[in-house]
């Protein structure tokens, strides 16, 4: 089997394990094996071609996957779901005590319960979302 061969499937297995594992680094370890494979191809001698590979592939693993382990890192942008809810403007349904209550949450209607359990909140006052456990709101008041 030719050198180059080897080293296009090696690139290839890595490239793929990669996909598994999102390491970032069997990725750059796939991509630096294109280089000795180029040089095989050029009929390199093949300690040259190892040679070229360590190099390629410490230079990946030391400079370019810190950088892509960044990206794959960043932090979500957005709140979705019931973390969306937290911080919005609800109307009381239903007076909300510790044992009942219904909330209007942008059109939807919640069970809700006073984020201060010693309060009381009458019906048509607008609250605030404090925290969503379950199906439940807790709400406060706005002032």
């Amino acid at each position: 089997m030719e050198l180059w061969l080897i080293w296009l499937v090696l690139a290839f297995v890595l490239g793929v394990v990669e996909i598994f594992t999102l390491t970032a680094a069997l990725g750059v370890l796939g991509l630096a094996a294109l280089v000795p494979a180029f040089l095989a191809a050029l009929g390199a001698p093949l300690p040259i071609q190892l040679l070229l590979y360590g190099v390629t592939a410490t230079f990946g693993v030391v400079l370019v996957r810190p950088v892509a382990l960044r990206h794959l890192r960043q932090p979500q942008l957005e709140r979705f779901g019931v973390d969306a809810l937290v911080g919005k403007r609800a109307y009381v349904v239903r007076e909300v005590t510790d044992r009942d209550g219904r909330v209007r949450i942008d059109g939807e209607e919640w069970t809700a319960r006073p984020f201060d359990e010693s309060q009381v909140i009458p019906v048509g006052t607008p609250v605030d979302v404090m925290r969503i456990s379950g199906t439940t709101a807790f709400v406060y008041p706005r002032e």
